[in-house]
C-alpha cells in the first residue's frame, strides 16, 4: 500500500474533519494517524493526516480529487509521499557539534533526509563531510564578497533541488531576499533559550548572570534576526559550581538535540506556520520508527 501525509490549514468552521475523512474513505484510503488543532485566537484550523491507499490510488489522482474539498473550505493543503525524503542542504562554520549530530542520525536512519551537500565558509569540516561521501562546497564570505557568495548559494540550492536549508551553527547572516525566497524552508539553531542573551558569547552572559537553566532554540529563519517562528526548544539545569566551559559543553549538547528534533518535525510535515508562531504536532506513539525520534 502507498502511504501519504495530508497537511491542511484553513479558516476554522464546522465540517472540515468530516469532509476530509469522508473523501479519504470514498477513495479507499485508511487513516493511520490524525492530529488537529483549532486556534481560537487566530480562527485558523490545522490538520495532519497520515493515511494509506488500499486501492492503489497515486498521489496525482488523490490531489485531483481533493481539490474540490479544498476549494470548499479555502484550504492551504498538500499531499506528501510518505516514502519521500526531503532534499536538505546543511550549512556550517567552525562549530561542528550540530553537523556531526545530523550526519550521525542521517547515517543510522534516524533522520530520513537526502543530504544534497554541505556548505561552509571555512574548510574546517571538509574532511568530515567528504568521508561521509557527501559533496562539500566551500563558499568564502567576506563583507566585499557577500553578494557573490549568496548568489553561489542560491545557484546551488536551485541545482540540487534543495527543499530545506539547515543552518547547523552557520555564523553568517542571510540576506532578506534569500529569507523571503525560502520562507519556511530554512531552519536555524540559536545558542540561547530565546529571547534571552542574544548576540556574542551567550553562555558567558548566562554564567555572569548566574542562571540556573541554559538552552537552545530552533526556528525558521526570517528577515528579523533570531526572531523567526520557533519550532523546538529545550533547556538543561546548571549550578553555581559549574564553569563557563561546562556551560558551553552542556549547551552544545542541547543545541544538537534541539536542531535534530526541529528538522525531524519539519521533514515529517508536523510543523505548520501560524503567523509569527508554529503549530507542531507530536509524533504518534504508534507511528513508524523514522517518525519517532529518540
Amino acid at each position: 500500500m502507498s502511504n501519504f501525509v495530508l497537511t491542511v490549514t484553513c479558516p476554522s468552521r464546522r465540517g472540515i474533519v468530516a469532509a476530509i475523512s469522508g473523501f479519504l474513505a470514498d477513495q479507499g484510503c485508511n487513516i493511520r494517524d490524525s492530529a488537529q488543532f483549532d486556534d481560537l485566537a487566530t480562527g485558523r484550523f490545522f490538520m495532519r493526516v497520515s493515511f494509506a491507499s488500499e486501492t492503489g490510488a497515486d498521489r496525482a489522482a488523490l490531489e485531483a480529487g481533493f481539490a474540490a474539498v479544498a476549494e470548499a473550505f479555502a484550504m492551504g493543503w498538500a499531499i506528501h509521499d510518505g516514502a519521500g525524503k526531503t532534499r536538505a542542504l546543511i550549512m556550517v562554520s567552525n562549530f561542528g557539534h550540530c553537523l556531526n549530530d545530523l550526519l550521525y542520525r542521517w547515517r543510522i536512519g534516524a533522520l530520513p533526509i537526502d543530504i544534497v551537500g554541505v556548505v561552509s565558509n571555512h574548510l574546517t569540516y571538509q574532511k568530515v563531510v567528504v568521508n561521509h561521501d557527501l559533496p562539500f562546497h566551500h563558499i568564502r564570505v567576506t563583507p566585499d564578497t557577500k553578494p557573490e557568495a549568496e548568489a553561489r548559494l542560491l545557484a546551488l540550492v536551485e541545482e540540487t533541488g534543495t527543499e530545506l536549508v539547515v543552518l547547523a551553527r552557520y555564523m553568517q547572516v542571510l540576506s532578506d531576499a534569500l529569507c523571503q525566497k525560502m520562507s519556511g524552508r530554512i531552519i536555524n539553531i540559536h545558542h540561547s533559550f530565546l529571547p534571552s542573551f542574544k548576540g556574542a558569547n551567550p553562555y558567558k552572559q548566562a554564567y555572569e548572570r548566574g542562571v540556573k537553566l541554559i538552552g537552545a532554540t530552533a526556528h525558521y529563519v526570517t528577515a528579523d534576526l533570531d526572531e523567526g517562528p520557533i519550532i523546538e526548544q529545550d533547556t538543561v539545569r546548571v549550578t553555581h559550581a559549574q564553569s563557563p566551559e561546562d556551560y558551553v559543553s552542556l549547551g552544545r549538547d542541547v543545541e544538537a538535540s534541539v536542531l535534530s528534533r526541529a528538522v525531524h518535525a519539519h521533514i515529517h510535515h508536523r510543523v505548520f506556520l501560524n503567523g509569527t508562531k508554529t503549530v507542531v504536532f507530536p509524533p504518534s506513539p504508534g507511528s513508524h520508527a523514522s517518525e519517532r525520534m529518540g
